[in-house]
């Protein structure tokens, strides 16, 4: 079976993924490469290939999306299926990069944890009866990886460049998959995906924010065992 490597979403881990690393490691090699330790998306990208099989299935929930659209860009020929998850395609908007710095700046000071309670963890999930356990979890992580990894993927994901022409030439099979109620990667974005991608299949997790591996963890590995059945079918 195709090996299958997940990339996580800003301060976050392997945990992001622990339904469907569940679900799938019984069968195939399973991997949660780190966001870290370079401040470039084509840098981290770099870093996970340096590693990666010769040959895999790649899938990246948020930023972990922006880093594997990095990804197909530097070696489009590995990559035999691309699962993009609530995630966006296009460079960072001025109003979002203006805040980056006084976040950093917050997070070097020891406010790290204050930037996530406050500016952060309000817009990644749904009103789910689990919001709660799901968001003490991201704060673990967060606190768990700290300020230094916290101002590398803050820098990587202000200076990202535009992936629409990356997806346009990817002819693999692709999931495109977003929570209905995913704040930060509106749907539009999404369908922006899907229209480029030339074997995409569109999912929308209903009762799912920006972490629907966690939110909805059942329907998330529905749609990733249907898009590596097509991976494995090539």
């Amino acid at each position: 079976m195709t090996p299958l490597l997940l990339l996580p979403g800003m301060m976050c881990d392997a945990r992001l993924f622990k339904p469907q690393f569940d679900a799938f490691s019984p069968r195939r090699s399973v991997s949660v490469p780190a966001l870290s330790g370079n401040d470039t998306m084509a840098g981290l990208a770099d870093r996970i290939l340096k590693d990666a099989p010769d040959r895999f299935a790649l899938g990246g929930l948020s930023m972990g999306g922006i880093v594997a659209m990095e990804i197909v860009r530097q070696a489009p020929d590995r990559v035999a299926g691309l699962a993009l998850l609530d995630t966006n395609p296009l460079a960072e908007i001025e109003e979002v990069q203006a805040r980056r710095g006084p976040q950093m700046d917050s997070a070097r000071a020891g406010r790290l944890e204050s930037v996530m309670r406050d500016e952060m963890k309000p817009n990644y999930l749904s009103h789910g009866e689990n919001r709660g356990e799901i968001l003490d979890l991201c704060m673990e992580m967060a606190l768990d990886l700290g300020p230094e990894v916290f101002c590398e993927q803050s820098i990587a994901l202000r200076d990202r460049p535009d992936q629409t022409e990356t997806l346009r030439h990817f002819t693999q099979p692709a999931l495109v998959l977003c929570g209905r109620e995913d704040k930060l990667c509106p749907i539009s974005r999404h369908e922006l995906m899907h229209s480029l991608l030339p074997r995409s299949e569109f999912v929308i997790i209903e009762g799912a924010g920006h972490l629907p591996t966690l939110e909805k963890p059942q329907e998330t590995t529905q749609a990733l065992h249907r898009w590596l059945k097509d991976v494995d079918d090539e």
